[in-house]
């Protein structure tokens, strides 16, 4: 069984999380990603939230499996030629730079297209054309710019971002699918292309179900939203707690021993099909038979109430029995899960999506692994590399001679 991507060749210029995120992706699937570091100190993240004293930080490791490393110093003459090797060499180059930064090197598109006609050059900005192109973003300003943190929050309280990294994470995997999309496009065309994402753009296109709640909003009001009917809304979808976003009613509700367990909540949904199932568990098949809860229509106004029932009977077990009980029911809910929880689970490790990895300076780690399963290409997940491993191995590739790798040094290239 060979890897889907074996065979491609990735310059990967990226730092810190929405281009490496990008990159590692790729580097599962097989693709050969040369990292360039700057001599010295590379990655940024390589020192950033250490929790052991020199030595690469796992925000670092868990963003950079499967890569090789080489430092080249690309301001330098001697840098910019093997960089110009680089480019030629390699399938695809990815950057996550701040705007214009690798034209001021000497790099404009117009001149990689001269050394490599066939490479795609694939770029992470901040914003796309406009007032704020030339803005600096991370992944809090990407969510609050791109819609998420205006539509997420307690009721009627400020606005908050998620824990998900979807500004930068979820950029990197946006901009993995246009890399690929473009190298399956080379086949055809034989040319390269620009291929550019957006964070905003990333930010916005997963929070699509509010620009939808947005023009139905100008319909009338929101029913499935919590403001209805007791609420006001205003001219912009509001922030609806945990409510679904999928027009079937749904909350976070306690469970046995809350008080003593930060994470000992479920999140129940009121689906119409399961309702039956949903009303028997909780002790209400009297609701069955009342016009003022057997309908859709009437739960509605009353969606606090139903919830707080529920809830009386989620505090008498365990969020792991609730489920037990709601699952065979098809009633769709889902335990609250910790990170100490997810870390832990058996079948996470089974597939892969959880992973140890050895590493020679920290010793045995957790990662994630490929969120992505192929049945005819098979991921392992190894190591990040050390700074500027691999560095006399791709010079040697790129057809330096021993003698050229040791000018290279000499001259502060690598």
């Amino acid at each position: 069984m060979e890897q889907a991507l074996k065979g491609i060749k990735i310059l990967d210029m990226t730092h810190v999380q929405s281009g490496p995120t990008c990159t590692q992706l790729l580097a599962w699937f097989g693709a050969d990603v040369i990292k360039v570091e700057r001599p010295g100190g590379g990655d940024a993240t390589r020192g950033q939230l250490r929790d052991l004293p020199d030595v690469d930080s796992l925000y670092f490791t868990m963003l950079n499996h499967n890569k090789r490393s080489i430092t080249l110093n690309t301001k330098s003459e001697a840098g910019k030629k093997i960089f110009s090797k680089l480019v030629a060499h390699c399938d695809a180059l990815v950057e996550n730079f701040a705007p214009g930064a690798l034209d001021r090197m000497g790099f404009s598109w117009a001149q990689i297209q001269r050394i490599n006609p066939r490479i795609v050059y694939a770029s992470i900005k901040g914003f796309g054309p406009g007032p704020y192109e030339d803005c600096k973003v991370y992944e809090n300003v990407a969510q609050c710019t791109g819609g998420s943190a205006s539509t997420t929050g307690v009721i009627d309280g400020f606005p908050m971002v998620t824990g998900a990294q979807i500004g930068d994470s979820g950029t990197g995997l946006h901009l993995a699918l246009g890399i690929v999309t473009a190298l399956y496009q080379r086949t055809v065309s034989g040319k390269g292309q620009r291929v550019e994402c957006a964070m905003q753009d990333g930010v916005l296109n997963l929070c699509r179900v509010k620009l939808r709640d947005q023009q139905r909003l100008k319909n009338g009001p929101l029913k499935e939203y919590p403001q209805f009917p007791n609420g006001e809304f205003g001219n912009a979808v509001p922030r609806a707690g945990n409510a679904s976003g999928g027009g079937q009613p749904g909350w976070i509700v306690r469970c046995k021993d809350w008080e003593n367990d930060p994470d000992s909540y479920i999140y129940v949904i009121a689906q119409e099909g399961a309702f039956p199932g949903l009303a028997n568990a909780i002790g209400h098949d009297d609701w069955l038979n009342d016009p003022e809860w057997n309908t859709p229509e009437a739960r509605l106004p009353k969606l606090d109430e139903m919830f707080s029932e529920i809830e009386r009977w989620t505090l008498t077990k365990t969020k792991f029995e609730v489920m037990d009980i709601l699952n065979r029911l098809n009633v769709p809910c889902g335990p609250i899960l910790s990170m100490e929880e997810l870390a832990n689970e058996k079948s996470l490790r089974e597939t892969g999506t959880v992973v140890e990895v050895d590493h020679p300076e920290r010793g045995k780690y957790l990662t994630v692994g490929n969120p992505i399963k192929l049945s005819d290409s098979y991921v392992d997940v190894s190591r990040s590399p050390l700074l500027g491993e691999h560095t006399d191995e791709i010079l040697s590739e790129l057809g330096l001679d021993i003698e050229e790798i040791r000018q290279a040094k000499e001259h502060g290239a690598v």
